[in-house]
């Protein structure tokens, strides 16, 4: 008897520990980790407008340096108007946030870096401080199942062509 409540015992241990684990969450794709964090309301809003979404839950992988809200908010009057109004433009300012690779804030060196839409972004790495161009990293490696998502505090322009 003593044998089978061991027994017993030993079950119900295994089936709650793989309960527990089944339960924990999964990476998502970019697109999804973005739409999930509430202060991307307004990039998630862009990603879609500018038709980005299916790409941004490719395979990748990609590193998405991601303007928080109160970045699009510290645009000047009409900018961020004007920008979504323009496809073209809104698809190469969202692009240039993004890097081909997944690039953890641990992994980041100074220099440059080449994004998806052909421009390159100047990274710098201070101790566990990290910047993009003029931009910081507020919240870093927010994992995504198809790279890394990291929230800046200003929103980056491609140079003009």
């Amino acid at each position: 008897m003593l044998k089978r409540n061991t027994l017993r015992a030993a079950c119900a241990a295994a089936l709650i520990a793989l309960t527990g684990c089944a339960s924990l969450p999964q990476p998502v794709p970019v697109t999804d980790t973005i739409a999930r964090t509430p202060e991307l309301g307004t990039l998630s809003k862009l990603i879609s407008d500018a038709g980005l979404a299916d790409t941004l839950r490719g395979a990748g992988p990609y590193t998405v340096f991601a303007p928080s809200d109160a970045a699009f908010k510290a645009l000047p009057a009409g900018a961020l108007a004007k920008l979504a109004a323009d496809k073209e433009a809104l698809r190469a300012v969202l692009t240039y946030h993004v890097l081909p690779a997944k690039v953890l804030a641990a992994e980041v060196t100074t220099g440059n870096a080449k994004t998806v839409n052909g421009a390159t972004l100047a990274l710098s790495k201070a101790g566990t401080f990290v910047t993009v161009e003029e931009a910081l990293v507020q919240t870093p490696d927010l994992v995504a199942s198809n790279g890394v998502v990291h929230v800046v505090d200003s929103v980056l322009l491609p140079p003009k062509r």
